[in-house]
């Protein structure tokens, strides 16, 4: 039997995950997403055109590869219908080709679940989360609550008196904050949405992946978001509402620990963090602001600036260990192509003592961090395409990395685009 290997970011997401499944994809008969919802925005580069993902699995490109959107996943019908008529506009019909199956156990977002994350978010004020505002916190509450609807409910004769007493909860809650809200045109299109998805085939997906590996098919497991932001291991409460690390994908696609195979953890050459919380390398400075000019440091999904900084080691060693990682990616290392130097944090100043793990209390006491210069590498390395043709200082800073890190770093990518990917060894 084979195993799941598992591809996840190992920051606050945004490490350039949609781009590296997509150029795996062709190693694999699956791709299945395990958590999260349509607040990811994986996007990919390829002949030209660009495009943002936030529900569908990234190997949806690949003609060969079967996808599967996992029951770890929270499913807004109306976005996910959007996303695939635009596939279809521009070439590409994954539902027509019957390579896209869909978990029977995720559940569903409801026009409410938003307007309770919107009205939460404008309660908090200057305490706010940061949310994407896309009803993904208030799906998994009701999913954890026991009062959640899921793909499979859809296909019942009762499913529209089943969503019928959830938005009635939803309004008592409602109710109580000072919120104005309009539904009907929402609801118009959640169930316009509704109809769609029961076109697409639903699966249980603890067999249907299970069958890939008894059948000896490779699978990958896609992750959103990113290692600091999982629920239990995160920078809580500044955090995602599901298990972003190795073993989310476990319970958000029905497989056993055993059946783990590669981790493979996702960063970036630095630092970037969407929304409120800790992050102790954020530059708030002219450096901070080259950093997201170059890289574009903008979010797929939302549009929001993202907050930008030096890579952390602390928080990498962290996330390595959490996840079992096997093997690296690195990603955008051309963003610092123009600098002359470069900076890593190796510890963390901290309640008096220097120290190289997270902290527990990472939100009221500020780490400090200890910054190490590397000499940059002064050049354009977007248009090579050996492995020969990388700087010495960059090789260097890879070398460096894989050193701290104890893990070794397989591949580098030095540009958007799914050509722009170099495999180290």
């Amino acid at each position: 039997m084979t195993k799941v290997d598992v591809l996840l970011g190992l920051q606050w997401g945004d490490e350039g995950k949609g781009k590296i499944v997509d150029v795996l994809s062709p190693k694999y008969d699956l791709i299945a997403r395990f958590q999260g919802g349509p607040n990811a925005g994986h996007t990919l580069e390829f002949d030209g055109k660009k495009f943002v993902l936030n529900t569908i699995p990234s190997g949806i490109f690949n003609a060969e590869t079967m996808n599967l959107i996992g029951n770890g996943v929270v499913i807004d019908p109306i976005i996910l219908k959007r996303e695939l008529d635009n596939l279809k506009a521009a070439g590409h019909d994954p539902v027509g080709a019957g390579k896209l199956v869909l978990a029977r156990k995720a559940h569903l977002i409801l026009p409410t679940h938003q307007l309770l994350d919107a009205a939460n978010e404008q309660k908090m004020g200057n305490n706010k989360i940061g949310s994407t505002l896309k009803g993904i916190g208030p799906t998994y509450m009701d999913k954890t609550g026991r009062n959640g609807l899921r793909v499979g409910d859809t296909t019942l004769p009762d499913f529209k008196e089943r969503y019928n007493r959830l938005v009635e909860k939803h309004k008592e809650l409602l109710s109580h904050y000072d919120f104005a809200y309009q539904l009907e045109e929402k609801e118009a299109a959640f169930f316009e949405a509704i109809e769609f998805i029961r076109s697409i085939p639903h699966v249980d997906s603890e067999h249907f992946v299970n069958q890939y590996l008894k059948d000896g098919k490779s699978v990958l497991a896609e992750g959103a978001q990113g290692t600091l932001l999982d629920v239990d291991f995160g920078s809580y409460p500044f955090v995602t509402s599901s298990n972003t690390t190795t073993s989310g994908a476990c319970t958000g696609l029905g497989i056993a620990p055993n059946k783990i195979g590669d981790v493979v953890g996702i960063f970036k050459a630095y630092c970037t963090r969407v929304g409120g919380g800790p992050f102790p390398t954020e530059l708030e400075d002219e450096t901070g602001e080259t950093l997201r000019s170059v890289g574009h440091e903008f979010g797929a999904t939302t549009g929001r600036a993202r907050r930008t900084g030096w890579i952390d080691l602390p928080a990498l060693k962290y996330a390595i260990m959490l996840n079992g990682v096997t093997e690296l990616v690195m990603t955008k290392a051309d963003v610092l192509n123009e600098f002359d130097e470069i900076y890593v944090c190796t510890h963390y100043e901290y309640n008096g003592e220097t120290i190289d793990y997270m902290p527990y209390d990472i939100i009221t006491i500020k780490p400090t961090p200890v910054l190490k210069p590397l000499e940059g590498w002064k050049s354009d390395i977007t248009k090579i395409t050996k492995v020969e043709e990388i700087p010495a200082r960059l090789s260097d800073y890879i070398a460096y990395l894989e050193k701290e890190l104890e893990t070794p770093i397989k591949y580098l990518s030095v540009g958007p685009d799914r050509t722009q990917t170099l495999v180290l060894r």
